[in-house]
């Protein structure tokens, strides 16, 4: 994320969200909270979201998946709640 994007203020600013997100209700909703000021966090599979893919690419990445991404940082996790107990717990962890 920019440092003009990271210092903007808005009447969020003091929200941090993460979002486990893909497809386009939930990535529109946290686009307009960050826009609004919140700190998003969004967190993909490693392989990375299938909107990168949607339409055709610019330098390799979709318009769609950065027009809904803008503002948003991101970080690769496993996001299975079906996996093995160490994993669910470190996700556990990790967003408290």
């Amino acid at each position: 994320m920019s440092e003009i994007a990271r210092e903007s203020k808005g009447p969020l600013s003091d929200l941090l969200v993460i979002a486990i997100e893909q497809a386009v209700a939930a990535p529109l909703c946290t686009v307009r909270l960050a826009d609004a000021g919140a700190r998003v966090i969004k967190i993909e599979r490693p392989d990375g979201e299938t909107a990168r893919h949607y339409d055709a690419t610019v330098e390799g990445i979709s318009a769609y998946f950065v027009w809904l991404k803008r503002g948003k940082e991101s970080a690769a996790r496993a996001t299975r709640s079906s996996g093995a107990p160490e994993r669910r717990e470190s996700q556990r962890r990790w967003t408290a």
